[in-house]
């Protein structure tokens, strides 16, 4: 087993100029400003009054699941000798939110629109996606289960 650092840096950018001294004096919003990146500027979830125009990280959790489960089918796929052409996720997750206003996902279903050439085995295609989460770093730390409805356009 090896350990790997990840880092990030997150800063509140919503202080009005009283910052918290009361609860609707202060925005939610910050930016993710790691050193040589561009900078994410972001929001609470809309739903709790934050800036719909603006990554929350509900939205940056489930782009990030997807992120990691294409890149790894993409390398499983080269592997196994398919020549993805294109692939497009479009991720759907649900959450929950209980009565004291603690929230948590439920589950989350990947479906990705995956051009192939013409031949290409699409059950054995489809088979990678089972074996995804063997590997991505992201799917293996999340404790909802993640479903996975893969879609094949074959190419002529």
């Amino acid at each position: 087993m090896a350990e790997h650092d990840y880092t990030a840096r997150v800063v509140w950018t919503g202080n009005r100029g009283e910052g918290t001294a009361h609860y609707k004096g202060y925005d939610r919003t910050w930016n993710v400003e790691t050193p040589g990146k561009p900078v994410i500027h972001c929001s609470n979830d809309p739903l709790l009054g934050g800036n719909p125009g603006l990554h929350n990280p509900e939205d940056m959790l489930i782009s990030a699941l997807s992120a990691c489960h294409m890149l790894w089918f993409l390398h499983l796929a080269s592997d196994a000798g398919i020549a993805v052409q294109s692939y497009v996720d479009d991720p759907l997750a649900v959450g929950e939110t209980d009565n004291t206003g603690a929230s948590r996902f439920l589950r989350a279903t990947l479906r990705p629109r995956i051009a192939v050439p013409q031949g290409t085995d699409l059950a054995r295609a489809d088979a990678l996606h089972a074996q995804v989460h063997a590997f991505c770093f992201i799917a293996r730390s999340v404790n909802f289960p993640v479903i996975y409805a893969a879609r094949y356009r074959v190419l002529t």
